[in-house]
């Protein structure tokens, strides 16, 4: 017996639903974990910082509305931290950039010395911050430490050490922070040199110009794609930044180096005051947002300027 074409018609339609039904099956585990994941704990992160909500009193919960997060601006300890960990963002983000610039105009040869050097200078990378912290809290040690004695016996540090002076402490984390993520923002760098068009360079080698010339007027401008992608990149992992904090100073001393990230946990964790720990933690993910919402506009704004020339 011939099918007729009604029932050719029925089969071709049940392929193309069975298909479909396939495609959704196979991207059901990713969607069921990103909502397990990132959605659900972010959604009872909103919904805890609306309340007065302590894991000391955990069956009790008052609704206070924004207050968690007015309390940020009033609060002084969450006051300093915001202040802290814009200091720490831009000094390292703004000295990551500086070194891994020169690093990437140093390795833009495709030589053999070149590669190795690039090899090893992404060590650090591969290595967790926690690891990271403990490494250099060791090392800046004033009392065994291999450079933290030989800085505090010769007077160039507090006798506590880096790590010991409020003054200092920030800034020695900046530099950890540096040593560990320089290579990194390096590696982006020296891709977008290696993309740009030789010709030009050549042409403007050719006219006259002189190496900072062609770094500031023709390299530069090229590269800012590449460059916006590195600093998003960066800004959004260094303001969130924990690991190192919590393996070397712990926020201090006298609160020097308490972050925000690391503030919030503190209530949270410390002082089980869970609704304000997620209005800290919530403040911070629009902060993120809203650098990464900027970033990706200058990108393609960047981008368009240079395709356009």
């Amino acid at each position: 017996m011939t099918a007729g074409p009604g029932h050719r018609s029925s089969l071709h339609l049940s392929y193309f639903a069975r298909r479909r039904l396939f495609l959704l099956l196979l991207g059901v585990p990713a969607v069921i974990y990103v909502l397990v994941v990132a959605v659900w704990p972010l959604a009872q992160g909103v919904y805890d910082s609306l309340f007065e909500y302590s894991l000391l009193h955990p069956a009790t919960r008052h609704f206070i509305g924004l207050d968690n997060y007015l309390a940020l601006a009033t609060d002084p300890s969450a006051r300093q931290s915001v202040v802290t960990t814009t200091i720490f963002t831009i000094a390292a983000v703004a000295l990551e950039f500086v070194l891994g610039l020169g690093l990437a105009l140093l390795l833009w040869r495709n030589g053999a010395f070149e590669r190795v050097c690039l090899a090893l200078l992404l060590i650090p990378v591969t290595i967790t911050p926690v690891a990271v912290g403990l490494t250099f809290r060791a090392l800046l040690a004033p009392d065994f430490g291999l450079l933290g004695y030989f800085f505090a016996e010769s007077g160039l540090s507090n006798p506590r050490g880096f790590l010991g002076d409020p003054h200092t402490a920030l800034a020695a984390m900046v530099m950890v922070d540096a040593w560990e993520w320089t290579p990194l923002m390096a590696l982006i760098l020296l891709a977008g040199l290696k993309s740009l068009p030789g010709e030009v360079i050549e042409a403007a080698r050719a006219d006259g110009a002189s190496a900072w010339q062609r770094l500031v007027i023709v390299i530069m401008p090229m590269m800012l794609p590449a460059i916006f992608l590195a600093l998003v990149l960066r800004t959004m992992d260094a303001f969130r930044v924990f690991d190192i904090i919590f393996a070397t100073t712990n926020g201090g001393p006298a609160d020097a180096t308490n972050v925000m990230m690391f503030y919030a946990v503190k209530q949270g964790m410390e002082f089980f005051n869970v609704g304000f720990a997620s209005a800290i933690a919530n403040s911070m993910v629009i902060v993120i947002a809203l650098f990464a919402a900027l970033f990706v506009l200058l990108i393609r704004g960047a981008d368009k300027r240079v395709n356009q020339a």
